[in-house]
Formats: C-alpha cells, sequence, structure tokens
C-alpha cells in the first residue's frame, strides 16, 4: 500500500515506529555533538568559524538535497527510502568515528546529512497522510515527544563521554544503534508501492543545488571570511540567481520538483515565514551557549550537557500538550504566547556576565525551551494543514529546504556578529588598558591582561549575538500575530467541473 500518497483507514503505526527510531537516532547524533565543539576545537586546532561547519555543512547537505524528497516521495516506497537514508547515515557516522583531521570529519558529516535531508520529509509525509486534521497535533505532539527524548538525554550523555573519552566516542555509541535500526528496518518494512511515471527534471536539480548551496555556502564562510570576500558575496551572488531561474522553472513546468505555488496558501506561506525566523533565532542557543559556558566559564562537559537537560525535557514534555492545546485552540495563541517567551529569554541571555550563575542559566534555558516548544510544530502543523492532500510531500520538503537555508543563515549571522564584536571589543579593551599602564609589568601580567581582554571580548561578542537573535525573534513574534486557523483548501484537481485535468490544473501538479 502507497502510505506516501494515500490516507489510510488506519494508522501505519509500524512504520511510524520505523521511522520514529531513524528519525531519533539522527536527532541525538546532532545533540550529542553541540557539546563536543568546543572539544573538536581544541583536538583538531580549529577556530569557531571553522568549527561550525560541522553544522552548516550538515546544513548545506540537506538544503541541496532536500528539495529533491517531494519527487523521491511520490516516486519511491517508504521502504527504499528508508534503507537508503539509514545506509547513507550509518556509513557517514563509521566514518566520523574514525576521522583525525576535521576534512574528513566534516565530510563524515555531509554523508550523514544525506541520509536524513531524507529521513524527516518522509516520517512528516506519512504522519501527514495517516492522521485527520482534527488528530494531526495530538498525533505530532506524541511523536515529538519521542523525537524530544533526543535533545534532553542528547547533551548530558555528550558531557559524560566527553569527560571520560575521546569524542570520537560518540560516534562510535551511535554507530551500533544505527546498524540495528538499519537491520529492524530490511527486516521489518514491507510496504510496497505501484510504479509512477514520473521522471526528475536534471536542470531543476542542478539549478536548485547551485541555488541553495550557493546562499548556504556563502553565508556560512561569511563568518571566516568576512561580508567583503569575493568568495562571500560571489556565492551568495550566484546562488540568488539560480534560485530565481530554478523558482521561475519550476512555475512553468507542468510536473515540479519543488512546487512554489503552495504559497498561494497563505496560512502556509505565513507559516514557513515564521519558522524560518524562529529557525534563526534557535540556533543561537544550540551554538553560543556551548561556547560561553566551556570556553568562558570553563564549565566541564558534563556540567554543561546538565545545565541544557532541564530545558530539553521541558520542550519533550510539552510536546503531547501543545499538541492537544493545537488541536483546541489553533495555533495563534500558542505562538504568540511561545514567541513572546522566546524573546524575552533571548534578550536575557544578551546580559551574559563572568559571573553569571549556574542556576540563572539553567532556569533561563529551560524557559526559553518552553516558550520554543509552544511554536514550531503548531505553526508549522497549521500551515500544511491548509494544503491539498497531494501537496503534501511539496510542503514538507519546502519547509525543511526553508528551514536548513534560514538555520545555516542564522548561524552564519550571529557567529560573524560574535566574531566581528570580539575583535571590535578586544581593540577598545586593549586601548583602554594602554590608557591605564601598570609601572613595568611583568611577563606574566602582560600574558593574564591579553588573557583577560579575550574572554571579556569575546563575552561582549556573544552578548551582541544574542542580541540580534532577540530582534529576530521579536519579526517572529509580529508575524504569528495574523495566523488564522487553517482548513483543508480545495484540491484544484478535483475541483474541475469535468473532471479532466485542465492545462493550469496539470501545472499545479
Amino acid at each position: 500500500m502507497d502510505y506516501s500518497m494515500q490516507k489510510t483507514d488506519r494508522p501505519p503505526y509500524g512504520i511510524l515506529a520505523v521511522l520514529m527510531i531513524g528519525a531519533f537516532i539522527a536527532f541525538l547524533n546532532n545533540t550529542l555533538l553541540n557539546i563536543a565543539l568546543p572539544s573538536i576545537m581544541k583536538d583538531l586546532e580549529v577556530e569557531a568559524s571553522t568549527v561550525q561547519w560541522l553544522t552548516t555543512g550538515f546544513m548545506l547537505v540537506n538544503g541541496i538535497l532536500i528539495p529533491t524528497t517531494a519527487f523521491l516521495i511520490q516516486k519511491y516506497s517508504v521502504r527504499r527510502l528508508f534503507l537508503v537514508a539509514m545506509g547513507l547515515f550509518t556509513i557517514g557516522t563509521i566514518i566520523a568515528g574514525v576521522a583525525h583531521i576535521f576534512p574528513v570529519l566534516l565530510a563524515a558529516r555531509m554523508v550523514q546529512a544525506s541520509g536524513s535531508a531524507i529521513m524527516m520529509p518522509l516520517l512528516m509525509n506519512v504522519m501527514l497522510v495517516s492522521f485527520p486534521i482534527e488528530k494531526r497535533g495530538t498525533a505530532m505532539g506524541i511523536f515529538g515527544l519521542i523525537l524530544m527524548a533526543a535533545p534532553a538525554i542528547g547533551p548530558t550523555l555528550s558531557g559524560w563521554i566527553i569527560e571520560h573519552y575521546d569524542w570520537r566516542m560518540l560516534f562510535h555509541f551511535v554507530t551500533p544503534i544505527a546498524v540495528v535500526v538499519l537491520l529492524i528496518g530490511f527486516f521489518l518494512l514491507k510496504d510496497k508501492k505501484e510504479r509512477v511515471d514520473i521522471h526528475l527534471d536534471l536542470f531543476s536539480l542542478l539549478l536548485s543545488s547551485v541555488g541553495f548551496g550557493g546562499l548556504l555556502y556563502g553565508f556560512s564562510s561569511a563568518g571566516s571570511k568576512g561580508w567583503d570576500s569575493p568568495q562571500v558575496y560571489g556565492t551568495i551572488l550566484v546562488g540568488a540567481v539560480s534560485l530565481t531561474a530554478f523558482i521561475l522553472r519550476q512555475l512553468k513546468t507542468e510536473r515540479p520538483m519543488l512546487n512554489f505555488r503552495i504559497f498561494k496558501y497563505p496560512m502556509f506561506a505565513l507559516s514557513s515565514s515564521i519558522t524560518m525566523v524562529v529557525n534563526m533565532a534557535l540556533f543561537s542557543g544550540m551554538l553560543l551557549i556551548p561556547i560561553y559556558v566551556q570556553t568562558i566559564r570553563g564549565i566541564s562537559p558534563l556540567d554543561a550537557g546538565l545545565m541544557m537537560l532541564p530545558g530539553a525535557l521541558t520542550m519533550a514534555l510539552m510536546s503531547p500538550i501543545t499538541g492537544r492545546l493545537f488541536d483546541k485552540f489553533g495555533g495563534r495563541i500558542l505562538a504568540v504566547t511561545g514567541l513572546a517567551i522566546t524573546t524575552i529569554t533571548t534578550y536575557y541571555f544578551s546580559k551574559l556576565a563572568i559571573d553569571t550563575s549556574y542556576t540563572h542559566l539553567v532556569v533561563l534555558n529551560a524557559i526559553r525551551m518552553f516558550g520554543i516548544s509552544m511554536v514550531m510544530m503548531p505553526v508549522s502543523t497549521n500551515g500544511l494543514n491548509q494544503l491539498p492532500a497531494r501537496f503534501y510531500p511539496h510542503g514538507t520538503a519546502m519547509n525543511n529546504t526553508l528551514n536548513q537555508v534560514a538555520g545555516a543563515i542564522g548561524t552564519a549571522l550571529l557567529v560573524t556578529v560574535m566574531t566581528t564584536r570580539t575583535e571590535t571589543h578586544a581593540s577598545e579593551l586593549a586601548a583602554n588598558a594602554m590608557k591605564h599602564p601598570t609601572v613595568q609589568p611583568s611577563d606574566a601580567a602582560i600574558a593574564g591582561m591579553k588573557q583577560e581582554i579575550a574572554m571579556k571580548a569575546m563575552l561582549e561578542g556573544i552578548n551582541d549575538a544574542f542580541f540580534v537573535a532577540t530582534l529576530i525573534a521579536a519579526v517572529a513574534l509580529i508575524l504569528a500575530l495574523f495566523i488564522k486557523r487553517s482548513k483543508q483548501a480545495e484540491d484544484p484537481l478535483k475541483g474541475s467541473p469535468s473532471g479532466k485535468k485542465t492545462g493550469q490544473q496539470l501545472a499545479e501538479n
């Protein structure tokens, strides 16, 4: 039976369970790595602007491959796509576990990304066609609880592993689990799919890859090369031109690889805009908090992971509650409340000090995660609910693509702000120190002063980056005020009086 295209009377719980386990492993791998970034920086002797490529490079591959998932979901069975995705992820994990230089580790992450790029849109599409609109929020919430268990245990588990073992053990830990999940999928997934006469537009794939890839690469390079580098603005320009050509081609072709006409549905367009903006702000916490607590505060990896645990648990426990509230009240009140909390707490993160208490960090992060838990799934589900069923593959692919692009742009922007502002603050602090020189300071005193200036400058750079993230979150809050409860729109093909596909309807297919 074709679970990717037809609604079933009884949800395919077996397929959903296997997909959820695979997605859980992918999520767990990402949360394990966040706490490890400072250790990787030290061991492989790379800077923050370089190590961020383990995150942005992952998103780069996702941004290139996810646009093809709408085609893949329509063309191939759930079983085949899952096995390919999980196989690629497992291979990447094995390679990462033996990496001793940064380029190899980065390449392994990109192989992992090629698998996870297929996994999440596939899971979301199966869920959308498996549950009616009135039960979709609750279903998403329950499965969200399972998925959010990964961020809950990931940082703490990562901190414990790094404190006792080499960071490569993070990948050695995931590898046997990934192999077992792959075998479970091989033996248990039995769904079949009728042959579909659909072909991939290779020129569209080329334009999409250059477009999304150019934008992601350009923004990701800005942190290390600067915005005035030809490599940065050149790739952004090429990406923008290619993406424009890609969009125009999709609007003209009868069977688009990624259907941009879904943006004519206003709630989907609004939800995509909000989740993009929230993703830009969300990555600030994932990237900046570990750097602050470990590099500036000297907090151990285990304690850093424990610090993130209450926030992740809050997000996990809120997921089914948020799902039920969404079914009852809709997405607007949840999104506005959640974004107000997110904006306020992100602002307080821009006021960090050298001696900010551990308890303050734990509570503030937990409240911030509470706010974010009320935004992402309700807003995204509300937008997808407005689409006709046959647009679900395009809707999930579009959302995942735009979220990857927004995450990469947000990460690059915030790292750039942190880097440039750190340099500015360092120059100012050094200049002030020279105005009041100590009489013939010793070499030890000079070294201590330089280290103190470096720490203070980085702290202020992180605070400035969090302030920019606050402004980004405020934009999402304003957009959330325009959310309305979605009702599924009529499929234009089914709405044809003659029952035949017109040229316009074919163009929208």
